[in-house]
């Protein structure tokens, strides 16, 4: 090996250790201004963050909102690191290590970007108690007065559960355990969910190997995103228990599928972990659609056997469910409140947009047509997305795009068309993407579209509190802050030059050895 190839990877160790620690440094930043929102860490576990941060000085939210953008910094410039090129050492096994560090502070801070989780303890609590939480909201199934309602969302206080039973017998099983305590409720959703991401990280390089992609950098954008530290660690979205079990099932599924000649059990197997995933949120059913195309290409592409396939899916996911139901004793309520999210008009929703530009509009002439101009955008979505999703089966029944590029297509066409999209859901597609995109602009634009929707949503979620101009002004300031530290990164762990054969060897080998 050269001088020069060595001393390269030297100082590709030296610099990914510096951006492990920059990013660990953000994240610091961010959960130290949430204890000092909250004034004592007892007052904290509460879980109320959404009105300290919104009742922040000015200085402490820019720290906060800097220690963010310091955190996505850092992941960008390491994301430089990951391609194995020879210079760059940066492995599977140091990222994971990395994953753990930045995942730690997160761990004993209050729900973060999102209130979510004092929906499932409520949702949990009424099932605990006897009811039934696809039938009645926390304001009614624990009364408005309760701990637990009173901490929910306003949005959410007078809506049943939309998730699936397998979810809520989960939950369920927390609010006995905890005894409804909102501190304990917390914790065990939060390891469920880390529980989750351990299944992600499990199955992410493992899926990645599968359509050719290095597995550095598959887990750098897959798992180390700041969507999955804020949204799935730090916010407690069930969504990571929903992707950790889909993800494995579509392992094991397409492993059985692999081979010379299909392995039947660990193909039902597979089949069977994605239904339970479809059993938490309903959209895994996606996964089912993709293997069940690829098995349908593996027993001759053609319309009947993709249609075999389907029912075959189908009736999987029905037995699933079904066990499922009847083993929590929930029944099938949730069937008609699958839909119950898009009761709020999402303003990340590109199918909502053109309904809030012509309600803007008729506000003008005093005329509200807001709603129905949404409702208008929605079915068009719809009609879009049922088209998107079967050009998608049909491309990769053909053999035109692999089964993992049709679960990141199918699963994008869902967020695009769909009538509700949280910053959370882009997790969807962008997992999907990271294990088979490789170098190019595709896998730029997936990184970029991550950086800024983990930008897109202060640490109090949308409740601003009336305070937009200080949000913006905070903003404002913490970029600049973190301009600067991309400066400096840049010109230290980057330097635009060249390392020439004629500099003095180091005195020992021991001085190029990387620290990753």
């Amino acid at each position: 090996m050269s001088y020069e190839l060595r001393l390269a990877q030297a100082r590709s160790g030296r610099a990914a250790t510096c951006l492990r620690w920059t990013g660990f440094a953000g994240l610091l930043l961010l959960v130290v201004m949430v204890f000092v929102a909250a004034g004592t860490a007892g007052r904290a576990n509460s879980g109320t963050v959404f009105d300290w941060l919104g009742g922040l000085p000015f200085v402490t939210l820019t720290v906060a909102v800097a220690g963010m953008g310091l955190f996505i910094l850092a992941w960008l410039f390491l994301g430089r690191l990951t391609w194995p090129d020879g210079r760059h050492t940066v492995t599977g096994r140091w990222l994971r290590r990395t994953l753990a560090l930045w995942s730690a502070p997160l761990m004993f801070v209050p729900p973060l970007f999102s209130g979510d989780v004092h929906s499932y303890l409520a949702q949990g609590a009424i099932a605990a108690r006897g009811g039934d939480p696809y039938a009645v909201g926390p304001a009614t199934g624990l009364g408005v007065d309760a701990e637990l309602t009173r901490n929910v969302s306003s949005y959410w206080v007078d809506t049943p559960s939309p998730y699936g039973p397998l979810f809520s017998a989960v939950e369920r099983t927390i609010a006995q355990i905890s005894a409804e305590n909102v501190f304990t409720g917390i914790a065990l959703h939060r390891v469920l969910e880390v529980a989750g991401l351990v299944a992600i990280v499990w199955a992410v390089p493992r899926l990645a190997r599968r359509a050719g992609v290095p597995a550095a950098p598959a887990l750098w954008l897959g798992v180390l995103n700041p969507l999955v530290l804020w949204h799935l660690v730090a916010g407690i979205h069930n969504d990571s228990l929903m992707l950790g079990l889909m993800l494995v099932g579509v392992e094991l599924a397409l492993a059985a599928l692999s081979g010379a000649r299909i392995a039947w059990l660990p193909l039902c197997s597979g089949v069977g972990v994605i239904a339970l995933a479809a059993n938490v949120k309903l959209v895994a059913v996606i996964a089912l659609a993709t293997v069940g195309a690829e098995l349908a290409r593996r027993w001759g592409a053609g319309l009947k056997h993709l249609l075999v396939s389907a029912a075959a899916m189908t009736a999987a996911l029905a037995l699933v469910t079904i066990v499922v139901s009847a083993g929590a004793g929930l029944g099938f309520g949730w069937v008609r409140t699958v839909s119950t999210s898009t009761q709020v008009n999402s303003w990340l929703a590109p199918t909502n947009w053109a309904g809030f530009l012509v309600g803007g509009i008729g506000s003008w002439f005093d005329v509200d047509i807001t709603q129905s101009a949404i409702s208008v955008g929605r079915l068009v979505g719809a009609v879009l997305a049922v088209v998107a999703i079967a050009v998608l089966i049909w491309r990769q029944l053909r053999g035109r795009t692999g089964a993992l590029q049709t679960l990141a297509l199918v699963s994008l066409a869902i967020i695009v068309f769909g009538p509700v999209v949280q910053p959370w859901y882009v997790l969807w597609a962008s997992v999907p993407f990271a294990v088979c995109l490789g170098r190019g602009r595709a896998r730029g634009m997936v990184t970029g579209a991550t950086a800024v929707l983990a930008l897109a949503l202060p640490p109090m979620g949308g409740d601003f509190g009336g305070r937009i101009g200080d949000l913006v002004l905070a903003y404002v300031v913490a970029s600049v802050v973190v301009a600067g530290a991309a400066y400096v990164l840049q010109r230290r762990l980057f330097p635009a030059r060249t390392v020439l054969a004629t500099e003095a060897e180091p005195k020992s080998a021991r001085e190029l050895t990387p620290s990753v």
